[in-house]
């Protein structure tokens, strides 16, 4: 866990800027007592070290529809 001073240093932004994120859902935190602590999946993530769920659904939905649209072309350019 890192808290949202950490986080702002990593990241090389203000503690308000990181509160507006946090708010924004940006950046996925959980409140302790009156501060928010960031899990080290999140900060990871936002780093672009791994791949969250969500951006993970998100390349799959885009696969599945290039398929359904492009398939044929695919397999065209496969045998080529």
């Amino acid at each position: 866990m890192y808290s949202t001073s950490e986080v702002a240093n990593i990241l090389h932004l203000s503690r308000v800027e990181i509160f507006r994120k946090i708010k924004a859902g940006k950046i996925k935190a959980q409140k302790v007592g009156r501060n928010y602590v960031v899990p080290h999946e999140s900060l990871a993530e936002i780093l672009g070290e791994t791949i969250g769920i969500h951006k993970k659904e998100e390349i799959e939905k885009s696969i599945n529809k290039a398929f359904k649209e492009y398939g044929e072309v695919f397999k065209k350019l496969g045998r080529e």
